[in-house]
């Protein structure tokens, strides 16, 4: 006795109009906020010469990532939030899916090749351009996008061909895929089996390879005599070093820690962290913590 979904409800937030409000105001701010800074960052290491180098090319693809990422989750919820329907038809929820896994999987390699290109300048400075060629850049770019395209896909499409029975209500403000995967009647074992094997190639790997990356930063710099030298090694890596804790952070106890995503009000607040708040705090914190940027 299935039928076809054709279209999900996205609950949302409080349906206090009040709060409503005040929740469009402040995401639409933060959303303004992650447009403006993103694109500033990008048209920045673009148009100026002191800015084209290895960081700053891998920089400019998360600034794109950035902007991508939030546009595909925030306008469906501030049309949400003003009641303008919370309805959203099954391929729209498939592609929020597929594209919001695209992109969160995009960032999570790339954020590892940032902290290796950190790892080159500052452990080996004299063959850093020798090392990180645009080769390797354009190199490890691809496999970012590749990855994330291949995997977030192959998730993507095994969710959507599961049978969905309703009621159709998404306890979330967009079709995140723990969320959909609830509505589901069959078992779903196999998906939540591959969402935690890509969650440990994605994420616990990278983060292995970044705190190794960072190790060797930390030996390094406990040799370094100068306090300029020690100035301008923790203003390249700090803002790397937050924007790595607070994705990473907030990913892993989202999808890898048991019974995380059964509490739904802890799981819209975790999304709203790596949905909107973490875009707009990412241009904010790399060019307050650099000199480079800060002058361009």
């Amino acid at each position: 006795n299935q039928t076809a979904v054709t279209e999900f409800i996205l609950l949302g937030f409080s349906s206090n109009p009040v709060l409503r409000v005040s929740l469009f105001v402040l995401f639409s701010v933060l959303y303004s906020a992650t447009l403006m800074g993103n694109a500033i960052v990008f048209v920045l290491i673009c148009l100026d010469y002191r800015l084209h180098s290895p960081m700053y090319f891998f920089l400019c693809h998360l600034s794109i990532v950035d902007i991508c990422y939030a546009s595909n989750n925030v306008p469906h919820m501030l049309g949400n939030l003003l009641g303008q329907g919370r309805t959203i038809s099954f391929a729209g929820c498939g592609t929020q899916i597929h594209l919001y896994l695209i992109f969160a999987l995009t960032e999570c390699v790339l954020l590892a090749a940032m902290s290796y290109d950190r790892y080159v300048a500052i452990c080996h400075p004299l063959r850093y351009f020798l090392i990180m060629n645009w080769r390797l850049c354009l190199t490890l770019t691809a496999v970012s996008w590749a990855f994330g395209f291949t995997f977030g896909t192959l998730q993507a499409s095994l969710a959507l061909r599961l049978p969905f029975c309703g009621p159709c209500n998404v306890d979330h403000f967009f079709c995140e895929i723990l969320a959909v995967l609830k509505l589901a009647c069959t078992d779903t074992t196999v998906n939540k089996v591959l969402i935690f094997a890509v969650c440990v190639c994605f994420l616990l790997f990278p983060l292995v390879l970044i705190l190794i990356s960072y190790l060797h930063i930390l030996a390094t710099v406990l040799h370094i005599q100068s306090v300029a030298g020690w100035h301008k090694t923790l203003s390249t890596c700090g803002s790397h070093l937050i924007v790595v804790g607070l994705f990473y952070g907030n990913a892993i106890f989202m999808y890898m820690v048991p019974g995380s995503g059964n509490a739904s009000g802890r799981e819209k607040v975790l999304s709203l962290f790596y949905s909107v708040i973490n875009p707009s705090l990412n241009p904010l914190i790399y060019t307050l913590r650099n000199k480079q940027v800060k002058e361009a």
